[in-house]
């Protein structure tokens, strides 16, 4: 487990109330997030309100902020027995502060949703009803359109989701968030799977369970700038393509496998030419232009086993997924 993991605290908040009392637990990731925060608060209070029978319980996770963002929770916090933080040493991730808020989690149903509020928190009651029909295991979401984002970015983002259903068993919807409300079983088999190198939207594809999927527009950030760049999005979705699927190294052999054929064809070529026609041999400049290609292609293939031996190396120095460095 995770250094700083609340595993054995029964009751963290100081509110008298056993674990079995809190029935929504909801995790929320933050990184410089001070500007949305208050905007994300009012909002949470205002669901929390609206369902007055439920206990809540809102655990923020600063992920190594360096602007006012730890400053805040700790002053909601004091006021609110409800919110509880864990505050990171560093800067180790969203998918740190998931796995750190998913494991402090003491409720029977646990949500993750987003401090940006483009997460909104006013479908919180429909899904909570829907868990509590039995009918259901997990509700998620799924933007249903991408209005206002830049179209290399839409267009970059829907093949991602394309390839990951074709290369691999996750199941991973087009346009699904993180913000979900899952039944305490979900989220422990979501724990159970210990690996470092995480990717959640994969994993809780993975998991399986029956999941009802909720539409909603394109909401704007509230404050502040995002945190995820173009680049970003693209080491991310390599992450997940390596984490839920081996058909880059399949690629790698198939490429393999057709170069030795090629070769194989060109090289009888050459010499019948030369034997029948005395054809001499292609001249530099088309030697030049194969031996950059299939260097290249070799460069390529080597790059897709390194992805993969750097998982398989990161996994084996068994180092924590976040370091807590305070928390209430």
């Amino acid at each position: 487990m995770a250094t700083g993991s609340p595993g054995t605290t029964l009751n963290p908040t100081g509110t008298g109330l056993p674990a079995a009392r809190r029935d929504i637990s909801l995790v929320i990731p933050c990184y410089n997030e001070e500007e949305a925060l208050p905007h994300l608060y009012a909002e949470l209070c205002r669901v929390r309100d609206s369902m007055p029978s439920q206990n809540f319980e809102f655990i923020f996770v600063d992920d190594g902020s360096a602007d006012g963002t730890l400053a805040y929770l700790r002053v909601i916090a004091e006021q609110d027995t409800s919110v509880r933080y864990i505050s990171f040493s560093r800067n180790f991730g969203k998918e740190a502060a998931l796995l750190a808020g998913l494991e402090a989690a003491l409720g029977r149903c646990v949500g993750v949703i987003d401090a940006d509020l483009q997460d909104p928190p006013s479908l919180i009651p429909e899904m909570w009803a829907a868990l509590e029909s039995g009918e259901w295991d997990c509700v998620a979401t799924r933007r249903a359109s991408r209005t206002g984002e830049p179209f290399i970015r839409s267009v970059c983002a829907r093949l991602f989701y394309r390839l990951m259903a074709r290369i691999s068993d996750a199941g991973i919807r087009d346009g699904a968030r993180d913000f979900r409300l899952m039944t305490r079983q979900v989220c422990d088999a979501i724990l159970s799977m210990g690996e470092y190198n995480r990717f959640s939207k994969g994993i809780f594809s993975w998991v399986g369970f029956r999941t009802k999927w909720l539409e909603f527009k394109d909401i704007k950030r509230v404050a502040g700038k995002t945190k995820w760049s173009f680049w970003g999005l693209f080491v991310y979705s390599l992450e997940g393509i390596t984490a839920f699927s081996t058909a880059p190294l399949i690629l790698a052999s198939v490429f393999g496998l057709l170069f030795c054929f090629v070769s194989v064809v060109m090289t009888i070529i050459v010499v019948i030419k030369t034997l029948i026609w005395g054809d001499p041999v292609a001249g530099y400049p088309s030697l030049m232009s194969v031996v950059l290609f299939i260097g290249g292609v070799q460069l390529f293939c080597i790059g897709i086993l390194g992805q993969y031996l750097a998982k398989v190396y990161l996994e084996t120095k068994r180092r924590p997924g976040y370091i807590v460095k305070e928390q209430k």
